[in-house]
């Protein structure tokens, strides 16, 4: 009789970047914490969203209730890593009325006026909501350094000033999620490959994703920097295997459901008199 599939207990701990994190030796194919193949994780993701599902409603609750708190997932993650999946398949599972996405590309003109932070700032979640990142203000200490778009002395800065914007936002009430999606160079290459071999596939592709690809030494190393630099206690770092898509979208959930119970929100009381409501609606009725 096998036994039936289980994610460990254990799983963010074991995803979050520690000191001496080392990417480079890092098993992208990897499912840690789960017991059972790929389909298991499918499996247990549909038993995942009805707990999501509750506690991102009680999240919306609270904040239409004058509540405070929010939640931020942050992902990152090259060409093909599965964010477009996080995405649908996870946050999918709840409310959208709920969430708020975002997705940080080239800067337009008036946001390269302002200092990198104040396009994010202004796209941070109300209270009560869930927020979503894809892509994010580590777009400016990556794809910045890697291309060369600014000077080292001004990415350089940038790890301070994003530790502190982070321990900011955890003050004021946001529990902040940094996920990584880790894809592997030649599980990469085949996604790419997918994408032009498939009509369907062809708006996926940007031309761009080759001339990235052919950087992904400066990535890794850019990406190792991130994580050295800005894994905090208040808002630290998880990377994710993400080779198996399933895999990687049931670990993204389960980092969702423990940052939403650690806000530990109850069902908000009702700010009128619920037996005199009751009396008034049976008068309604024929």
């Amino acid at each position: 009789m096998s036994k039936k599939p289980s994610l460990s207990h254990e799983l963010t701990e074991q995803l979050r970047v520690r000191e001496g994190f080392d990417l480079a030796s890092f098993d992208r194919g990897a499912r840690p914490g789960l017991k059972g193949g790929s389909s298991a994780a499918e499996d247990l993701l549909v038993e995942q969203g009805g707990i999501l599902d509750e506690l991102q409603e009680k999240l919306y609750a609270h904040g239409r209730s004058g509540g405070t708190r929010s939640v931020l997932l942050v992902l990152q993650g090259l060409d093909t890593a599965g964010k477009g999946g996080i995405v649908r398949h996870v946050v999918g599972l709840v409310d959208p009325q709920g969430v708020s996405i975002r997705s940080f590309g080239v800067p337009t003109e008036e946001e390269r006026a302002h200092d990198f932070l104040w396009r994010i700032r202004r796209a941070l979640p109300q209270p009560g909501r869930i927020g979503v990142f894809d892509r994010s203000h580590y777009e400016d200490v990556l794809v910045a350094r890697v291309d060369e778009l600014v000077p080292p002395d001004v990415w350089e800065s940038r790890y301070d000033l994003i530790n502190d914007f982070e321990a900011e936002l955890v003050a004021a009430g946001t529990v902040v999620v940094k996920v990584a999606l880790m894809v592997s160079y030649e599980e990469q290459g085949e996604r790419l490959a997918e994408r032009l071999e498939r009509p369907d596939k062809h708006w996926k592709y940007n031309p761009g994703d080759i001339d990235t690809r052919l950087r992904w030494d400066d990535y890794q190393e850019a990406y190792q920097a991130v994580f050295d630099r800005t894994s905090t206690p208040h808002a630290p770092w998880h990377v994710i295997p993400a080779d198996d898509k399933r895999y990687a979208r049931l670990a993204v959930s389960q980092l969702l459901v423990e940052a939403l119970e650690s806000l530990d929100l109850d069902w908000p009381q009702a700010d009128f008199d619920v037996a005199a409501e009751k009396e008034r609606l049976e008068a309604t009725r024929r």
